[in-house]
């Protein structure tokens, strides 16, 4: 259930080939992006979290994304595919829900996201 290196996404240049190639979800305060970004890397889930300035100071912006986090581990990481990659980006407003209401969300985001995979 641990969130190591091997479940992030580091590069920059790995956010924007999801942001370009990946299926686009909106939710109401997260925008999410799946898809398929190493050739090599079919084994691990991956995420990517990204909360702008905009919704608050380093401390409210890191809880936001330690909750993203603790969602993926125990919610959602079972629900994606194996290989797959997920970049999930705070909008404003997210920093005023409670844990529940951002586990709720991202669940319903990515049940949703499932039924827009692309078949292969």
């Amino acid at each position: 259930m641990g969130f190591g290196a091997a479940d992030r996404l580091h590069r920059s240049a790995e956010f924007i080939a999801l942001q370009r190639r990946g299926i686009r979800l909106q939710a109401k305060h997260f925008v999410l992006y799946a898809g398929r970004v190493g050739i090599g890397d079919t084994d691990h889930t991956r995420l990517g979290v990204t909360v702008s300035r905009r919704v608050g100071n380093a401390v409210v912006r890191n809880r936001i994304k330690r909750r993203v986090r603790e969602c993926f581990r125990h919610l959602l990481r079972e629900r994606i595919g194996a290989g797959m990659s997920i970049v999930v980006i705070a909008l404003v407003g997210a920093e005023n829900l409670k844990t529940t209401a951002i586990n709720a969300e991202l669940l319903t985001a990515t049940l949703d996201l499932a039924g827009k995979r692309p078949r292969r």
